[in-house]
Order: structure tokens, then sequence, then C-alpha cells
């Protein structure tokens, strides 16, 4: 049985960081600089050091988000699970606000006239803020793939996007998509992700720049 080790409540989360860096360094996993907190986060929140191998990153594409966020860019979420779990205080610190339209009236109306899903919908009505957004999609793959159409069709091109959809279909080739456009990313390639990946790469991003 492991031993339990007495830990302050306020210092659990740097112990868990510690722990992470130690299994890091045991499994000779070296982090990018720029990298480093934002896959360590997200380690953080699954226990899953998987993530160390799969986590793939465009160029510059911490510093980009953290720009975008102080340049006042909104955030939306493909859940409302992430959309909760993401730090709005700090984003509205620097001007930003999180959306997340999936459970809208007119999303749930429309997806269902065109027989579409309610993030393909949810994805056209974000993309007519007047401002920068990032994009979290942390759910629906059908998120990831109608951004690619529309930047394909040269009727919109998100500011970044963060795709860490979790599933089996067509979760892998989304993910693809959006890895061969020149938007910058974050994005998890695989099968593995979901709405608290989403959130924790968000809130990556918010604790370094509130530091």
């Amino acid at each position: 049985m492991d031993k339990i080790e007495f830990v302050l409540p306020g210092d659990i989360e740097k112990r868990s960081f510690e722990i992470i860096s130690e299994e890091l360094k045991e499994r000779n996993i070296v982090l990018p600089e720029s990298q480093e907190l934002v896959t360590k986060r997200v380690i953080h929140t699954s226990a899953d050091f998987e993530y160390a191998k799969t986590m793939t990153y465009s160029k510059d594409a911490v510093a980009i988000a953290k720009q975008l966020i102080l340049d006042g860019a909104d955030i939306v979420t493909d859940t409302n699970m992430a959309l909760a779990g993401i730090n709005k205080k700090i984003l509205a610190s620097f001007g930003g606000e999180a959306h997340c339209f999936m459970a809208d009236e007119d999303v749930a109306k429309i997806a269902k006239e065109r027989q579409v899903t309610r993030a393909t919908v949810s994805m056209e009505k974000a993309a007519q803020l007047k401002k920068p957004v990032i994009f979290a999609v942390g759910n629906a793959p059908t998120a990831l793939i109608e951004l690619h159409k529309m930047m394909s069709e040269g009727v919109y091109r998100p500011a970044f996007i963060i795709g860490v959809p979790v599933g089996f279909v067509n979760v892998v080739s989304a993910k693809e998509l959006i890895i061969k456009t020149d938007v910058p990313y974050i994005i998890n390639r695989g099968r593995k992700g979901g709405s608290n990946v989403a959130a924790a790469i968000c809130n990556a991003i918010l604790y370094q720049l509130r530091r």
C-alpha cells in the first residue's frame, strides 16, 4: 500500500506538479520550455503521461495564444463543461469573454433543420463575433471539421485553435485537418482529450499571464 503523504491543502497543486516533474524525469522526457507548463497542466488534469508525447504545438503557439489574450481575444468552447472550467475572471481582466453556444435555442433549431450537429452550427455562430477568437474544442470533432471548412472556403479564419476532442468517430482525422492549416494551434494527436483538457490548456495560458 502506498504511504499517505501529508500535504497542506494550499500545497496540493504544487506537490502534484513536483511529482509530474519527477516522473517525467524518470521517463527521460524533456518538454520544450515554451510548452512545458501547458503540457504539465494537461497531465495534472488527466493523470495521463501519454500527453507528454501526443501534445502537438504549431510554431510559437503558446506565445501567440498569450498575445491574443493580452489583446482581448474571446474564447469559444464546444461544451458548457469546458466553459465552466475556464478561469473567466483572469480572461476578463484582459478584456476577453468566454462563450459556449451549444445550448442556444437558435443553434438547436438550425442544427435540427439542417440535420447537422450543434457543434457545427455553434462554430458558424462563433464566426460572427467581431473580435479574434480562440476556439477550445474538447468534445466535438465536427466543430474542427466546420472550422476547417470555413477556412477552406475563405469565409472565416480563427485566430487560434485548441483541438482536443475525445472519442472514436472522426476524432483523429479532424485533428489532422487542423494541423495541416496555417492557423496556430495546440492539438492532442490521437483519440484522447476532453472538455477538461481543453479548459486546462486555456487555464495554463491564463495562469502564466496572471503571474
